[in-house]
């Protein structure tokens, strides 16, 4: 089998929209806001392909498959010495054995694609407090996301899309649901850096904001979906009460090559 870099947007985006949630961050990614941080690898006999992102740090690496799953495993084998020395990947189950012979891998466990399905849940939502959120709150948004979600992959580019909103408690901004990635072209966005302060949690605020949220979305774009933890029940339910559906688990892990 040989290693092709594809190119061509509409093919690309032909092979991924078999399954739309399952590549709906990769489909955002051929967004011209996106595009130009995209690498595209598959095989010239198969129909799978991996995304290399490099438009974070570290890049990350998309390699998910729903079928031909040997095609997927010898793709990442092939292209295992085009890859940085250090990334971090979203890989379908089983699949992290195809690099670990070059890479120490790093496994943040299993999670959970979502896809929106039941958008009429979300009308049942009290969002009356649900403010948009716009460059003025950026100081506010750092130092939540500094108490609550230190982690957090927030890219203070995202807040342009005017899809970020949050609640506030007095002057505090305490709870926000906003995108990793949004492509009205594309008609998809994939929901990111949703947390609540601790002080505020259990009191259904993330379930408002991200209602909010989607039905903000539902304007502009058909496929809304979302990467949880598959431990995190707590967020599990929030999402599966507003109408999200698991659409397929896949392993986040940590890679850096070993020599």
């Amino acid at each position: 089998m040989k290693v092709i870099s594809l190119h061509n947007k509409d093919r690309i985006e032909s092979l991924l929209r078999r399954n739309a949630y399952l590549h709906l961050y990769a489909i955002g990614d051929l967004d011209d806001f996106f595009w130009g941080h995209t690498t595209w690898y598959g095989l010239r006999d198969g129909e799978q392909l991996v995304l290399l992102y490099a438009g974070t740090s570290p890049p990350v690496v998309l390699a998910l498959a729903d079928e031909q799953w040997e095609y997927m495993r010898e793709l990442l084998r092939l292209i295992t010495p085009l890859l940085p020395r250090r990334f971090y990947a979203h890989l379908s189950e089983d699949l992290a054995d195809a690099l670990s012979a070059e890479y120490q891998m790093i496994s943040h466990g299993t999670h959970y694609k979502m896809g929106l399905r039941k958008t009429e849940l979300l009308n049942e939502v009290d969002i009356s407090e649900v403010e948009q959120l716009r460059e003025p709150d950026m100081d506010d948004l750092k130092a939540l996301y500094h108490a609550s979600y230190p982690s957090n992959s927030f890219d203070p580019r995202m807040l342009e899309t005017g899809h970020y909103y949050g609640m506030r408690r007095g002057s505090s901004l305490v709870s926000v649901a906003g995108v990793h990635v949004y492509s009205p072209t594309y008609k998809v966005a994939a929901l990111g850096n949703v947390t609540t302060h601790p002080m505020w949690r259990r009191k259904g605020l993330g379930t408002k904001v991200t209602a909010k949220l989607c039905r903000s979305l539902l304007g502009t774009v058909d496929h809304i979906g979302l990467n949880v933890k598959a431990d995190n029940i707590g967020a599990l339910s929030c999402y599966e009460g507003l109408g999200f559906e698991r659409i397929a688990s896949y392993e986040e892990c940590s890679c850096e090559a070993k020599c």
